[in-house]
């Protein structure tokens, strides 16, 4: 094994002897300096379920790289939980923690010059800040999802984190009672894992996998369950070897990988999230992929997996159904995958498909490309004068994803949530939440508490609503988000009054207001920039710096 840089460096001349005593500190040896340094970004924490199993992967890390010749350095990651600060102010640091955890993957791998880095990781930002900082450091690295939830059960249906914001429209609404509401909020998370759906953190393990830096099989997991401790050692092993072979992710995550993932999230119905994370994966990987590149992928590739939201099956399902791999095996028998990208097995995607069995015919979660759900993939990415920049819509599950209805406007979630708890919102209304993009929010939050309060009362498919916030994973109905420009920017949403007809059409994959140009210039000339919504910290650096949602809404495009 080549001399690791740390060594490396030391031995160059660059303060050796300090350098050296404190890794004596720590309890090495002279016969350690020759082993390779490697990472382990542990997102364990317990501030919630998604992260409060991570520290036995960790541990499985590092024993995992002990046994390859490796020295593990943990380090740490945060998270913030998306479930927990919904519908809440805490909410705007959800998409700022994307960039926190790809500077601490990328500060601690470059300030200790490691050679290669583990990073594991469950809530939603997690996977992106950490793909993220894998790409910025790039020395060879694997990504190890903390794994899904299993279902929470009640009156023998199967429970996950949406079935409780669904649950409060339909108690608001008289349609559930009060027994039932409280006892669906206690028993919806039985234990730790991430959101069971193919929702954001569902959506981005396996598309990680897919895009060939995590492990076949790895992505669909149950936290709980031991299968995911032996995975986990076994990652440690692949890394090691890709640390001998000087494999880096640059070397895997090329356009072809990237198409290779996006046509996965379209198959499996994964998260609208997925649009804006891998815009920044790609910035992040200097590979060249737009946003109009999802709508051209999502053109040639049919959704296969019948998954929560839309769907009626769990990522667990997804995993006994054969995962990521049995869905991969469909896609590249009918030349919907680049089979010849590397991973970081060292194969590529075809050799890592070779022996995976075909679909099953007892399993009901993945159909065959010749008998699709839909023919077509569900994120649609729409333009028109409202959002030049383009938007995405997630039309899977809709009767008919077209509607024209008066437009019913809100500066802010909370307003907007009130208006539908107090059934002011009905039947063919477009509902406008505004000034939420990344620097409007700032930190684009999610919008599931009203998204789930319609579902809730009934009105999911009949009340429109678009944004220049996010959605959850875990969000269906004729929904738009990621308008861009934003609000805030000055983008024709910031122009929308109370009453102004709009048209969603994800047909036509148009998002108009049907206003004329005269009077939109009229409105433009009378428009105000408004203040800063914070002006110092980390809300107020990531508004001043953060990119429009069309590119990601990364901080470093410059």
């Amino acid at each position: 094994m080549a001399i690791n840089r740390r060594s490396k460096n030391i031995t160059e001349g660059v303060a050796r002897a300090p350098n050296r005593s404190m890794y004596y500190g720590m309890g090495y040896t002279d016969g350690d300096f020759g082993k390779p340094m490697i990472g382990v970004a542990n997102g364990h924490s317990t501030i919630t379920p998604c992260n409060s199993g991570l520290q036995r992967l960790a541990d499985a890390a590092v024993e995992g790289l002990k046994l390859a010749g490796a020295n593990p350095q943990v380090f740490g990651t945060p998270t913030i939980s998306d479930g927990m600060a919904m519908g809440t102010e805490g909410m705007k640091y959800s998409l700022v923690s994307r960039e926190v955890i790809s500077d601490c993957v990328e500060t601690c791998v470059g300030g200790q010059w490691m050679d290669g880095v583990l990073v594991i990781g469950g809530c939603d930002k997690n996977m992106p800040g950490g793909m993220m900082g894998m790409l910025r450091a790039n020395v060879p690295a694997i990504y190890v999802y903390g794994g899904t939830i299993l279902p929470g059960k009640y009156k023998g249906q199967d429970l996950n984190i949406v079935s409780v914001f669904e649950a409060v429209g339909q108690f608001s609404a008289g349609n559930m009672s009060e027994e039932d509401f409280c006892q669906i909020e206690r028993r919806a998370i039985p234990g730790s894992g991430s959101c069971g759906g193919m929702y954001t953190a569902n959506t981005m393990s396996s598309s990680f996998e897919a895009l060939g830096l995590s492990l076949p099989y790895a992505s669909t997991q149950a936290n709980v369950e031991d299968e995911i401790v032996e995975t986990t050692r076994t990652a440690a092993r692949v890394l090691v070897d890709a640390v001998k072979a000087d494999l880096k992710p640059r070397d895997i995550v090329t356009r072809q990988a990237i198409e290779n993932a996006v046509a996965v999230i379209m198959a499996t119905g994964g998260s609208t999230n997925a649009v804006l994370h891998f815009l920044a994966i790609a910035h992040a990987a200097e590979v060249e992929w737009t946003i109009d590149d999802f709508e051209r992928v999502r053109r040639k590739t049919p959704v296969l997996c019948d998954l929560k939201p839309s769907g009626q099956y769990l990522a667990i399902d997804l995993h006994h159904a054969g995962g990521i791999p049995a869905v991969m095996k469909e896609m590249l028998k009918a030349g919907l995958l680049h089979g010849d990208c590397m991973t970081i097995t060292g194969k590529t995607v075809a050799q890592n498909l070779a022996d995976v069995p075909d679909l099953s015919p007892d399993q009901k979660v993945i159909r065959p490309v010749s008998n699709p759900i839909y023919a077509e993939g569900h994120l649609a990415i729409l333009k028109g004068n409202l959002s030049p920049e383009g938007c995405v819509a997630k039309i899977t599950g809709l009767k008919n994803p077209v509607i024209t209805g008066p437009a019913r406007v809100f500066d802010d979630e909370q307003s907007a949530l009130a208006a539908i708890m107090a059934k002011q919102i009905v039947a063919g209304d477009v509902m406008v939440l505004r000034y939420l993009g990344p620097k409007g929010g700032p930190g684009m939050p999610e919008m599931l508490a009203p998204t789930g309060a319609l579902i809730g009362q009934g009105l999911g498919e009949s009340v429109g609503l678009i944004t220049d916030g996010r959605f959850s994973g875990g969000t269906w109905g004729m929904v738009v988000g990621h308008v861009a420009p934003e609000a805030a920017e000055g983008g024709n949403i910031a122009l929308i009054q109370e009453g102004d007809t709009i048209t969603i059409d994800a047909h036509q994959l148009l998002l108009q207001l049907n206003v004329g140009d005269a009077e939109l210039a009229r409105r433009r000339a009378l428009w105000q920039k408004p203040a800063p919504r914070y002006t110092r910290g980390v809300l107020a650096k990531f508004a001043h710096h953060a990119s429009s949602a069309s590119s990601g809404a990364v901080l470093d495009k410059f």
